[in-house]
């Protein structure tokens, strides 16, 4: 089957704390001022890096997240493990004072990739009011700017809701204005705090990924999706109408090829691991059901052999319009939000309008 990653994720996302110091309505790790108990030690964190590197060549690409990964006073401990294994990095940091001109020359140093910061209002007022911390903006823009100077490829996160979806315009102006080289559209899956606040429905999702579609054909940076697979179907079906013909849908050489080359059929499970702060291991981190912890079990087995991860890898046996959609493998929904609206993993994704004509 196409686009399935059986023997190793695409990227490893790592929450090393669930520590940090702002209180965003939205956060999925329910973060705290504090670390909470149970994080990975020191010593447990090298030894999860040097059991990550037993994925093999191509190593995942690797997401150091939080919390706030500046929380942890080990941080440049564990990038430098990190790098001389040979993983690409990249650092989720919260737009706080720890972020400074100095620790921002210090990660260079440390060989970070890449960064990424959340923007989720073109305004003062809309994003501090879902951060929970007043001048959280200004620290955002001040940090971004310093970012793209050191010339460090920088990613802006933004939450989708009901309550942001009307200034993605604005926002998209004032990324496009920072010089941010992606910028990720975070389709809200109701975990952690995120239970509190409205999602699309799915109308307004299909008129939003028109929006994308035609931004995507202006200049400014890239844009892509989180937990909202199905943009994947809007692309092929543009890609269709341009003449471009259906190529990612079929299997043979090239197509696991273009697979490796795009995000088709990453999703919760498949092409995406989870570490949590106490090395509990879950299909990401929108989806916190357990597959197995680090401390007792070898992240690569639990990967490829857990049943939970393989069940995520066969969407032929998803239930609903997912199971029978023509796009299931490139696409296959996002399995934290079908788990979050119905609590199996494997039911249809409620986001998506689509009905499907059936599997090709």
């Amino acid at each position: 089957m196409a686009y399935v990653f059986a023997d190793a994720p695409r990227r490893i996302y790592w929450e090393i704390t669930r520590a940090c110091s702002l209180a965003c309505r939205h956060c999925r790790a329910e973060a705290q001022r504090v670390a909470a108990k149970g994080e990975l030690t020191t010593d447990e964190g090298l030894a999860l890096l040097d059991a990550l590197a037993g994925f093999g060549e191509p190593l995942p690409h690797l997401v150091l997240t939080g919390g706030d990964p500046l929380e942890r006073a080990d941080l440049m401990t564990l990038l430098a493990r990190a790098n001389d294994i040979g993983f690409d990095v990249s650092l989720s940091p919260a737009a706080t004072p720890l972020l400074s001109p100095e620790r921002l020359v210090a990660l260079k140093g440390a060989g970070v990739a890449a960064m990424s910061l959340s923007l989720d209002g073109s305004t003062a007022a809309l994003h501090d009011g879902l951060r929970g911390v007043p001048g959280t903006y200004a620290r955002t823009l001040e940090s971004a700017r310093r970012i793209v100077s050191a010339k460090i490829p920088l990613q802006i996160n933004t939450l989708v809701t009901v309550d942001t979806a009307e200034d993605l315009e604005a926002i998209d102006r004032v990324v496009t204005a920072i010089g941010a080289q992606r910028w990720s559209l975070f389709f809200l899956v109701t975990v952690g705090r995120g239970k509190l606040l409205r999602q699309l429905t799915p109308g307004m999702c299909e008129a939003l990924f028109s929006w994308i579609l035609a931004r995507s054909a202006r200049p400014g940076p890239i844009i892509t999706t989180t937990e909202a697979p199905h943009y994947r179907r809007v692309l092929l079906e543009h890609k269709r109408r341009a003449g471009h013909g259906d190529l990612p849908l079929a299997d043979g050489g090239r197509a696991r090829a273009a697979a490796h080359r795009s995000a088709f059929g990453i999703r919760d499970g498949n092409g995406i691991l989870f570490v949590g702060h106490d090395g509990d291991v879950c299909p990401s981190g929108f989806l916190p059901l357990v597959a197995g912890n680090v401390r007792t079990e070898s992240p690569v087995r639990i990967y490829r052999d857990a049943p939970l991860f393989r069940s995520l890898r066969d969407t032929r046996a998803f239930a609903g319009k997912c199971g029978v959609c023509e796009y299931h493998d490139v696409c296959g929904g996002s399995r934290a939000r079908a788990w979050s609206a119905t609590g199996s993993p494997v039911a249809s994704d409620p986001l998506c309008l689509h009905e499907p004509a059936g599997p090709l």
